[in-house]
C-alpha cells in the first residue's frame, strides 16, 4: 500500500523537530552538498523533509535494483505546475524535485552493505525515515533552472549524515537479503552527469532533459493525507502545486502490480515507466521503431510481430520483438531478463534482473492470441 506524509503527521514533526534553515534554490552552480538545498535533512537519527516540500508516489515506480524511493517536489511560493495530458508536469523555473533511493536494513540496524530485498512501500507514514531502519544510497536531484533541467547526483555517506556531489558517478557493492533468506550480489550504480541525461533527455531531437516520473497518469491515484484519501492531483491543486487541470477523466496507469487490473493494463503501465521514456516517438531508442509509451496504439510499434533493429547479440537469436502466445521465442522478455551489459534492457539503472516484472511481461505476451510471425 503506498503511504504518504500527512498534514498532520508534519504539523507532529514540526512541533519536535527544530525546523532548519529554508530551502535554497541555487540558480547556478553545483552545491557539493546535499545539504546545501535544505530540500531533506537529517535531525533526531531521521530524515526529514522541509517546509513545503510535498512528497508524492507513482502508480509504477521504475525498477532500479529493488530499491525504495522517497520522492519531493518543492516550487518557490506563488509557482505552480501546470497541467499537461501526455508529457511531465510543466514546471516552472525555481523547482526542485529529489528522489532518495533507499533499503530497508535487518533487524538490529545496519550490517555492513547487506539490506533487505522487499517490495518498495514508500517512506514512513509521516513522511520520514528513520535511519536505524533504513541504509540512504543516493539522492538524485532534477532543478530546473532558466536555461531548463540540470540532474545531479548526491550519494550518502557511511554515517548517513551528508550526501555528497558525484558528478562522475559512483558503484557501490550491496548485498541483498531476501525473505527467504536467499542472498544477491549487487553493485548498485549511481549515475554520472552524462547517464542521468540519457534517461531524461526524453526529447532527442533537443538534447534537453526532463523529468520521467510526474505525468498525470502516473500521478492520478489516491493517497491519504490527515488519516483520509484523497487523489494526488486534486491535493496538488489545493496546495497551489498544480494549475489548468481540465474537468472530466484524467489519465490513469494501474499500478503494475495491481490486482484488479487487467493484464494488458499492468504490463503497458510497467513498460511505459521503465522503458517509455526512451522506446517512444521523440525518445532517445526512437529509431528502434519499438515504442513502449502509453500513447503508442500501433501493435507493430508495440514490437508484435516486429523485426529488431541493430539489436546485435541482443536478439538471443530471436528474430521477433514480441510473438504473440510465445514469451520464450520473444526478444523482449529475453532482454529484460538479462544481465549482460551488451544485451540487458534497460541499459541503465539496474545491475539485477526484476523477477516479477520480467514474469509479467512474460504472461502479458504468453496471453496474447497466437501469431505466426513469419506470415
Amino acid at each position: 500500500m503506498r503511504r504518504i506524509v500527512t498534514a498532520l503527521g508534519l504539523a507532529l514533526l514540526a512541533a519536535c523537530t527544530r525546523a532548519p534553515a529554508p530551502v535554497q534554490f541555487f540558480a547556478e552552480g553545483m552545491p557539493e552538498r546535499l545539504s546545501d538545498w535544505n530540500v531533506v535533512y537529517v535531525a533526531d537519527n531521521r530524515l526529514h523533509l522541509n517546509a513545503r516540500v510535498q512528497p508524492y508516489t507513482l502508480d509504477s515506480p521504475l525498477f532500479t535494483d529493488y530499491a525504495h524511493k522517497l520522492r519531493t517536489v518543492w516550487m518557490p511560493e506563488g509557482k505552480a505546475a501546470h497541467y499537461q495530458p501526455v508529457d511531465a508536469l510543466d514546471f516552472p523555473v525555481g523547482t526542485i524535485i529529489s528522489k532518495t533511493f533507499y533499503y530497508p536494513v535487518p533487524d538490529g540496524g545496519h550490517n555492513g552493505d547487506v539490506v533487505l530485498r522487499t517490495a518498495d512501500t514508500g517512506p514512513e507514514p509521516d513522511g520520514g525515515l528513520a535511519l536505524n531502519k533504513v541504509r540512504l544510497v543516493e539522492t538524485r536531484l532534477l532543478v530546473r533552472r532558466e536555461a531548463g533541467w540540470i540532474a545531479l547526483p548526491y550519494v550518502w555517506n557511511t554515517e548517513q549524515t551528508e550526501a555528497r556531489l558525484m558528478r562522475s558517478g559512483e558503484l557501490l557493492p550491496l548485498t541483498l537479503l531476501a525473505a527467504d533468506g536467499s542472498k544477491e550480489q549487487v553493485d548498485y550504480a549511481v549515475p554520472d552527469e552524462n547517464q542521468c541525461a540519457g534517461c531524461h533527455g526524453t526529447d532527442l531531437k533537443s538534447k534537453a532533459i526532463f523529468p520521467i516520473g510526474p505525468k498525470v497518469r502516473h500521478l492520478n491515484h489516491d493517497a491519504t493525507y490527515a488519516g483520509r484519501a484523497e487523489n494526488q492531483l486534486a491535493h496538488w491543486q489545493t496546495l497551489g502545486y498544480l494549475t489548468g487541470v481540465p474537468a472530466g477523466n484524467l489519465p490513469k496507469n494501474p499500478a503494475w502490480d495491481d490486482p484488479a487490473a487487467s493484464l494488458d493494463d499492468r504490463a503497458r503501465s510497467y513498460l511505459d515507466i521503465n522503458c517509455g521514456h526512451c522506446h517512444s516517438q521523440k525518445g532517445a531508442a526512437r529509431t528502434s521503431g519499438m515504442w513502449l509509451d502509453a500513447t503508442t496504439h500501433d501493435l507493430l510499434r508495440q514490437g508484435r510481430c516486429k523485426l529488431p533493429i541493430a539489436a546485435g547479440q541482443g536478439t538471443g537469436n530471436r528474430p521477433w520483438d514480441i510473438v504473440p502466445g510465445k514469451p520464450d521465442d520473444s526478444i523482449l522478455p529475453y532482454r529484460m531478463g538479462s544481465n549482460d551489459p551488451g544485451v540487458m534492457m534497460p541499459e541503465l539503472g539496474r545491475s539485477v534482473v526484476h523477477a516479477e516484472g520480467v514474469k509479467l511481461i512474460h504472461d502479458w505476451i504468453a496471453a496474447m492470441p497466437a501469431q505466426d510471425c513469419g506470415r
